[in-house]
């Protein structure tokens, strides 16, 4: 074997030196900016709110606001009270509704009714019903907004004279059914005070009067006559005004001609209606009325000369004819003589 080759020593100097170099490059490369611009950023910053590892639930930020209590069960008898008196106001409000005859005031009424609906709706959704109820209250109030958005949608209907008078819109309100579902969900709440339907809808009818029926009349001791031909695609009752007083009236149905006798001398302004299902109590048509007023007077005169006596008689027809000497206009409903 060769023999060993004695170990190299360095100077203490060399070794201190060297060590004082290492040092300083360290120092060196975590001072050095030489070439280079501190980067800006922005602070982030990232956790759960409420996180376990926060007492109290709360977190490392500050407390946690927590929702406000719900309202306490109602009991039985605050329950039956709290109803009577959501429910009045919507039963006055259709009441008035099935009591108005005429298409007057009654747009107005539909809106006073669909309003009514939604206050009740609105009083009784803050409340808690008691605990054995909670799912007939939810149903409950949501059968009484489906009931007012029902009453808010009859109304294009009664400005487009299409349904005419209260009992109309009933009915038709009751033919889709939005009678029944309201009824419906006030039974489920069992002896409690929920209906709010105050009044019976009827079946959808047709009613008409014979052809030529005088419906008023004064005494008629003249020599005239006024013959009606409606060639409309529906009913008419024709009102003949002398002056601010009726005259007569008389039914002449689609497609039909009448007479009246006797009519007195004066000047007569003419009008008429049309429309189905004619209400004689209401004297008016319950669904497709129209209102119009013929454009000019009508008179009537009776002369007496050389052993002659002359009169006129006139014949009026409702609808366009060719050659026709008169034009009628249509008339606010509000101001049409009943």
């Amino acid at each position: 074997m060769s023999p060993l080759a004695a170990p190299r020593t360095r100077p203490r100097a060399a070794l201190a030196a060297a060590a004082t170099a290492v040092t300083a490059l360290a120092l060196a490369a975590c001072t050095s900016t030489t070439g280079v611009r501190p980067v800006a950023g922005q602070a982030t910053a990232s956790g759960v709110v409420g996180s376990p590892g926060a007492p109290g639930g709360t977190s490392p930020g500050g407390p946690v606001a927590s929702t406000a209590p719900s309202p306490s069960a109602l009991t039985a008898e605050a329950y039956r009270a709290e109803l009577q008196q959501a429910r009045g106001p919507v039963r006055d409000a259709l009441r008035k509704v099935a009591d108005t005859g005429g298409l007057k005031n009654l747009d107005k009424r539909i809106g006073q009714a669909a309003t009514a609906v939604s206050e009740a709706a609105s009083r009784l959704e803050t409340l808690a019903a008691p605990p054995e109820l909670a799912v007939q209250h939810a149903t409950y109030l949501d059968a009484l907004r489906a009931f007012g958005a029902a009453l808010d949608g009859a109304r294009p209907d009664v400005l487009a004279q299409e349904t005419c008078t209260g009992p109309a819109v009933l009915t038709k309100l009751d033919r889709a059914g939005d009678l029944a579902d309201m009824k419906e969900a006030a039974a489920a709440l069992t002896g409690y005070p929920a209906d709010v339907v105050s009044v019976k809808a009827a079946k959808q009818k047709t009613r008409r009067l014979s052809n030529g029926k005088i419906i008023q009349s004064e005494s008629r001791t003249g020599r005239g006559s006024m013959k009606v031909h409606n060639g409309g695609s529906r009913d008419a009752v024709v009102v003949v005004m002398r002056g601010k007083k009726k005259a007569f009236s008389l039914y002449v149905r689609k497609k039909a001609k009448a007479t009246v006798p006797g009519v007195r001398d004066g000047s007569y302004r003419v009008f008429y209606t049309t429309g189905t299902d004619w209400d004689s109590g209401a004297k008016a048509f319950t669904r497709s009325c129209g209102f119009t007023e013929f454009g000019k007077s009508v008179k009537f005169r009776t002369t007496r000369s050389g052993g002659y006596i002359r009169w006129n008689n006139w014949t009026l027809t409702l609808h366009a004819v060719k050659g026709g000497t008169v034009r009628s206009k249509p008339v606010d409903p509000d101001k049409f003589p009943n």
